[in-house]
């Protein structure tokens, strides 16, 4: 199972067989007696591709979760007899302001050395299914206000509002507070259509009753800040994020988005280096069976 999924995951068996510290003939040897045994072949393969056949596809995701539960088995006993380890996997929006998280996953790999810890940037929508599918242990979101994640467990981290970021050279760099419609003339920068990031300043510039054009969507807040910088257009970042780019302008918004900040984790009952971690963090054992979508 273990080398279906890495040929799955690479596409080539050399370096499935790579990742896998075995040679070439050992894994393709495996993986043909496994196909012999399930009856069907698992890859087409040619001279310039390996590609899942329709059972691969089926076969994948139930081999993934085998060797999750087989993994999680290891760690339960592991944690049995007082030794943390199995892997954590965490995931964040780019602009999470709440907690120092490399900080934070430092510490805890200092503390427990036998755990392989992934992070994953991205979306909060995307976080939250992924934490709902088990595919993270958990995730550090940002969310409208009153926005709550739904079908996992979760608490509020911290609460706070935008601001607009200018060039330094923006005819408004100079005031200390504007309102909205100062800045609906203006091209945005913005994260894109639909996301959590997006949906706060498309309500606050409703609410305000104006209309602005977002010329830029982008996803990653650097990438935002060059643009910005090179006054191709107006962002909007956490107030105590606008640290990151002191070659940025910040101003202060009178009708401001504002934005809460969750970490959130499975509603099952967590593994042992997923319920370490969140105990790390002040997560007491009384919250991690809490039931799902009651934020404290």
């Amino acid at each position: 199972m273990r080398y279906v999924v890495a040929v799955a995951e690479t596409n080539n068996f050399t370096r499935a067989a790579e990742r896998c510290l075995v040679v070439q003939s050992a894994l393709s040897h495996q993986i043909a007696r496994l196909e012999r045994e399930l009856g069907a072949r698992l890859f087409d393969r040619t001279s310039r591709r390996v590609r899942l056949t329709p059972a691969g596809e089926a076969f994948l995701p139930a081999a993934r979760q085998a060797l999750e539960a087989a993994e999680r088995a290891q760690a339960e006993v592991a944690a049995a007899v007082g030794e943390i380890r199995g892997r954590l996997a965490v995931g964040a929006i780019p602009t999470v302001t709440a907690i120092d998280l490399p900080a934070a996953l430092k510490r805890f790999h200092l503390r427990h050395r036998e755990v392989r810890i992934t992070l994953r940037s991205g979306a909060s929508e995307e976080l939250v299914e992924r934490v709902r599918q088990g595919t993270l242990d958990a995730a550090f979101l940002g969310l409208p206000l009153g926005v709550r994640p739904q079908g996992v467990r979760g608490r509020e981290l911290a609460r706070g509002d935008l601001v607009a970021m200018v060039a330094p050279d923006h005819p408004l760099a100079g005031e200390e507070h504007v309102d909205l419609s100062r800045l609906a003339d203006e091209p945005f920068v913005d994260f894109p259509a639909g996301t959590a990031g997006r949906i706060q300043s498309d309500a606050a510039f409703a609410a305000a009753g104006v209309h602005r054009e977002v010329a830029f969507e982008i996803t990653a807040p650097d990438f935002m800040a060059r643009l910005i910088r090179q006054g191709l257009g107006v962002g909007m970042l956490p107030a105590a994020f606008v640290s990151e780019f002191p070659y940025l302008t910040a101003i202060r918004l009178r009708d401001a988005p504002s934005r809460a900040e969750h970490l959130i984790w499975s509603r099952f009952r967590p593994a042992p280096a997923a319920a370490a971690f969140l105990s790390a963090l002040g997560i007491s054992t009384a919250e991690l069976s809490r039931p799902p979508g009651t934020d404290g």
